[in-house]
């Protein structure tokens, strides 16, 4: 397997010593699981590697010989302003380290600082890099409405504007190694964005789906952590978790808003450390899979009412997706519905029917509480019952009778529907703006109108002749 390499850029190592650039690349690869690592110990060569090499951070030695370190400093933030830099230095003077912040340095390291603190600053300012270049990215998209990789949204369906504005900002974010909230109801399609998201991370290692909803924190360890032999009773054998089946791919955690607090624990511990522990074992591994979460839940407010930690919540907030409601997205509706159908009909054999224009109206106007696997389900149950030319509309309306009526949203019942500084209309005005919305929802249909009325076909017939009549 291809080992992923990270972060996305190279990290340039400059600094004449040997020992001390093999020795921080090892401690950098084994604690902080950075291995996208080019090393220089000769300063002449500094530039042209950046020149010939993909480079976003750069460490930097000050007391070098042929070119020091503070004329390199000035000469990179001049020619390669995006890239980031950071001092390491055996030098332990204030006025040389305000200094080199004052020239364009990140941050700056004394060599007999704590291995440690060296480590998290660079992953900080990688971190920050990462952000720095997907809002780079991000901006060119949204101006230029371009995806770079438009094959990744081959399988979802849809033509919605805020379904592409999704899809930038997850090409955007794509080679972060930070973890990617989606966020929507269920049945949007959560998973398709987090395949989506795979496929573009360019990561050769395999998507790893888990359903977190319902484990208690054993079992929740065991399925991501694994264990060794004997790590309890039962384990006869070790196993590896999903983590390590992830490697060098994707981890998906569904139905993270589920997660008990003892489990978000462990959760939130793996994201900052990047590392875990088998259980029974006290050898600890590295993450090496990039970590997406998807919840149909509002974390925001679980975290409100305490049932969600607020330290996992923004360490997950990172990066995240919302995915609108199969009702915002009216437009898509019949595009889904071809391919639904087309899809059914090729898994039963058959050919795949014609619809009624009526069909596409009369869906546009249901709320789709299931989504798109929602529509989904009707059309195969539509496509199963099919025998004639034309597909009945008859399994569609059953459905959407039969579907439970759920209470409107507290702000679409405290709606304002009348003006307060105006005069309140008569009964039968209103009367007469509804039939109008009706109909113009229904695009004519008296029938489709009648029915979302709550009267029958002739009764509104009868109400619009005398409409006209009085008209007249």
């Amino acid at each position: 397997m291809t080992q992923t390499l990270y972060p996305a850029f190279g990290v340039l190592l400059v600094d004449d010593e040997p020992s001390f650039l093999r020795s921080l690349s090892i401690t950098l690869e084994r604690n902080g699981g950075i291995n996208h690592i080019h090393r220089c110990q000769d300063s002449r060569e500094v530039m042209e590697t950046l020149a010939r090499e993909e480079i976003g951070l750069v460490t930097l030695d000050l007391t070098m010989p042929h070119v020091s370190g503070e004329q390199l400093l000035a000469r990179i933030v001049e020619e390669y302003p995006d890239i980031g830099i950071i001092v390491v230095s055996g030098l332990n003077q204030v006025e040389t380290a305000v200094n080199c912040i004052k020239l364009g340095a990140f941050d700056y390291f004394v060599k007999t600082d704590e291995e440690s603190r060296l480590v998290e600053g660079i992953r900080r300012a990688i971190r920050l890099q990462e952000l720095r270049q997907e809002n780079q990215a991000l901006r060119r998209r949204v101006l230029d409405d371009t995806l770079e990789q438009p094959e990744a949204f081959a399988h979802i369906v849809t033509t919605d504007k805020a379904m592409r504005a999704v899809f930038q900002y997850l090409e955007s974010v794509a080679l972060t190694q930070q973890p990617i909230l989606i966020s929507g109801e269920s049945g949007v399609g959560k998973e398709l964005i987090a395949r989506a998201a795979h496929t573009l991370s360019g990561r050769q290692g395999p998507l790893v789906s888990v359903n977190v909803a319902g484990l208690d924190d054993n079992i929740f360890a065991d399925t991501l952590f694994g264990h060794q032999r004997g790590a309890f009773t039962g384990a006869e054998q070790p196993r590896a978790g999903m983590i390590e089946q992830a490697a060098g791919g994707t981890l998906l955690l569904d139905e993270i808003g589920d997660l008990s607090l003892a489990s978000q624990v462990k959760l939130l511990r793996l994201l900052q450390e990047g590392e875990y522990y088998p259980l029974g074992s006290d050898r600890p591994k590295r993450l090496q899979a990039r970590v997406v979460v998807a919840t149909h839940h509002d974390l925001a407010e679980k975290q409100r009412a305490g049932s969600f930690r607020k330290d996992l919540y923004y360490r997950l907030r990172t990066h995240q997706v919302h995915i609108p409601p199969l009702r915002q997205r009216k437009q898509d509706i019949a595009l889904l519905l071809d391919h639904f159908l087309a899809e059914a009909a090729e898994e039963l054999g058959r050919s795949k029917p014609s619809y009624p224009p009526e069909l596409a109206v009369l869906l546009s106007n249901y709320a789709f509480p299931g989504n798109v696997r929602e529509l989904r389900a009707m059309a195969f149950d539509a496509m199963s019952q099919h025998r004639s030319r034309i597909l009945s509309m008859d399994a569609f309306k059953r459905a959407i009778d039969q579907a439970p009526v759920e209470d409107a949203p507290a702000s679409q019942r405290q709606r304002a529907v009348f003006a307060a500084d105006e005069p309140l209309p008569t009964l039968d005005e209103v009367a007469d703006l509804l039939v109008e919305e009706a109909l113009q929802r229904a695009a004519g249909n008296q029938s489709m109108a009648s029915r979302w009325l709550g009267i029958s076909q002739p009764a509104l017939s009868k109400r619009l002749k005398k409409r006209r009549s009085e008209g007249s």
